[in-house]
Protein backbone atom coordinates (compact mmCIF):
# COMPACT_ATOMS: atom_id res chain seq x y z
CA UNK A 1 0.00 0.00 0.00
CA UNK A 2 2.62 2.57 1.11
CA UNK A 3 2.21 6.14 -0.12
CA UNK A 4 -0.44 5.10 -2.62
CA UNK A 5 -2.95 4.39 0.13
CA UNK A 6 -5.97 6.61 0.22
CA UNK A 7 -5.43 10.24 1.09
CA UNK A 8 -5.76 11.20 4.71
CA UNK A 9 -7.80 14.30 3.99
CA UNK A 10 -11.51 13.85 4.41
CA UNK A 11 -14.15 16.25 3.19
CA UNK A 12 -14.89 19.08 5.57
CA UNK A 13 -18.60 19.04 4.85
CA UNK A 14 -20.48 19.25 8.14
CA UNK A 15 -17.50 20.76 9.94
CA UNK A 16 -18.67 23.36 12.40
CA UNK A 17 -16.55 25.59 14.54
CA UNK A 18 -17.50 25.73 18.19
CA UNK A 19 -17.11 28.84 20.33
CA UNK A 20 -13.70 27.56 21.40
CA UNK A 21 -10.78 28.20 19.07
CA UNK A 22 -9.19 24.81 19.69
CA UNK A 23 -12.15 22.48 19.14
CA UNK A 24 -14.22 21.34 16.21
CA UNK A 25 -17.58 19.68 16.31
CA UNK A 26 -17.89 17.01 13.66
CA UNK A 27 -20.96 14.93 12.91
CA UNK A 28 -20.92 11.48 14.50
CA UNK A 29 -20.77 9.60 11.17
CA UNK A 30 -17.66 11.62 10.19
CA UNK A 31 -16.06 10.97 13.58
CA UNK A 32 -16.70 7.21 13.31
CA UNK A 33 -15.32 7.13 9.78
CA UNK A 34 -12.21 9.06 10.84
CA UNK A 35 -11.56 6.69 13.77
CA UNK A 36 -11.97 3.70 11.44
CA UNK A 37 -9.51 5.14 8.93
CA UNK A 38 -7.01 5.84 11.74
CA UNK A 39 -7.24 2.21 12.87
CA UNK A 40 -6.66 0.98 9.32
CA UNK A 41 -3.63 3.25 8.90
CA UNK A 42 -2.14 1.98 12.17
CA UNK A 43 -2.29 -1.57 10.79
CA UNK A 44 -0.55 -0.70 7.50
CA UNK A 45 2.05 2.01 8.16
CA UNK A 46 4.35 3.19 5.42
CA UNK A 47 8.00 2.22 5.81
CA UNK A 48 8.90 5.75 6.94
CA UNK A 49 6.03 5.86 9.46
CA UNK A 50 7.10 2.52 10.93
CA UNK A 51 10.71 3.66 11.22
CA UNK A 52 9.78 6.94 12.89
CA UNK A 53 7.25 5.29 15.21
CA UNK A 54 10.00 3.05 16.59
CA UNK A 55 11.82 6.21 17.68
CA UNK A 56 8.73 8.03 19.02
CA UNK A 57 6.75 5.28 20.75
CA UNK A 58 6.77 4.83 24.52
CA UNK A 59 8.16 8.35 25.06
CA UNK A 60 11.50 7.35 23.53
CA UNK A 61 12.10 10.83 22.14
CA UNK A 62 12.95 13.02 25.12
CA UNK A 63 10.08 11.62 27.21
CA UNK A 64 7.43 13.15 24.93
CA UNK A 65 4.22 11.23 24.30
CA UNK A 66 3.32 10.87 20.65
CA UNK A 67 0.21 9.27 19.20
CA UNK A 68 0.22 7.80 15.72
CA UNK A 69 -2.56 8.07 13.19
CA UNK A 70 -4.45 10.45 15.45
CA UNK A 71 -7.91 11.69 14.45
CA UNK A 72 -8.26 15.45 14.77
CA UNK A 73 -11.65 16.69 13.62
CA UNK A 74 -12.27 15.19 10.19
CA UNK A 75 -8.57 14.48 9.60
CA UNK A 76 -6.11 11.75 10.54
CA UNK A 77 -2.58 13.01 11.20
CA UNK A 78 0.50 10.78 11.09
CA UNK A 79 1.81 11.66 14.58
CA UNK A 80 0.63 14.05 17.28
CA UNK A 81 2.29 15.34 20.46
CA UNK A 82 -0.65 16.85 22.35
CA UNK A 83 1.47 18.40 25.09
CA UNK A 84 3.31 20.43 22.47
CA UNK A 85 0.36 20.79 20.07
CA UNK A 86 2.64 19.47 17.33
CA UNK A 87 1.43 17.49 14.33
CA UNK A 88 4.04 15.52 12.38
CA UNK A 89 3.26 14.64 8.78
CA UNK A 90 5.47 12.31 6.77
CA UNK A 91 5.21 13.42 3.16
CA UNK A 92 5.77 10.79 0.50
CA UNK A 93 5.41 10.95 -3.25
CA UNK A 94 1.63 11.21 -3.19
CA UNK A 95 1.91 14.60 -1.49
CA UNK A 96 3.55 16.14 -4.59
CA UNK A 97 0.25 15.80 -6.44
CA UNK A 98 -1.92 17.14 -3.61
CA UNK A 99 0.04 20.14 -2.35
CA UNK A 100 -2.93 22.50 -2.50
CA UNK A 101 -5.07 20.08 -0.48
CA UNK A 102 -2.27 19.58 2.04
CA UNK A 103 -1.91 23.35 2.52
CA UNK A 104 -5.67 23.71 3.04
CA UNK A 105 -5.62 20.89 5.59
CA UNK A 106 -2.59 22.38 7.33
CA UNK A 107 -4.28 25.76 7.51
CA UNK A 108 -7.35 24.21 9.14
CA UNK A 109 -5.19 22.37 11.69
CA UNK A 110 -3.26 25.56 12.43
CA UNK A 111 -6.56 27.36 13.02
CA UNK A 112 -6.86 25.14 16.11
CA UNK A 113 -3.53 26.44 17.40
CA UNK A 114 -1.65 23.35 16.25
CA UNK A 115 1.77 23.48 14.63
CA UNK A 116 2.34 21.23 11.63
CA UNK A 117 5.79 19.88 10.80
CA UNK A 118 6.22 18.15 7.45
CA UNK A 119 9.11 15.77 6.99
CA UNK A 120 9.82 14.14 3.61
CA UNK A 121 9.72 10.35 3.50
CA UNK A 122 13.23 10.34 2.04
CA UNK A 123 14.61 12.15 5.10
CA UNK A 124 13.13 9.60 7.49
CA UNK A 125 14.28 6.62 5.42
CA UNK A 126 17.76 7.90 4.55
CA UNK A 127 18.68 10.05 7.54
CA UNK A 128 16.50 9.23 10.54
CA UNK A 129 18.85 11.14 12.89
CA UNK A 130 18.24 14.34 10.87
CA UNK A 131 14.48 13.79 11.05
CA UNK A 132 14.67 13.40 14.84
CA UNK A 133 16.80 16.55 15.10
CA UNK A 134 14.17 18.45 13.11
CA UNK A 135 11.43 17.17 15.42
CA UNK A 136 13.40 18.12 18.53
CA UNK A 137 13.94 21.63 17.15
CA UNK A 138 10.19 21.99 16.57
CA UNK A 139 9.41 20.93 20.13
Amino acid sequence: MGDERMTKRMGTGGLEERGQADKWVVPEPVRRRTVGIAREFRHVPTRAEAMLWEELRNRRLDGIKFRRQQPIGPFVVDFYAAEHRLVLEIDGGVHHSQQERDLERQSLLESLGLRVLRIPTETVEQNLAAALTTIRAAL
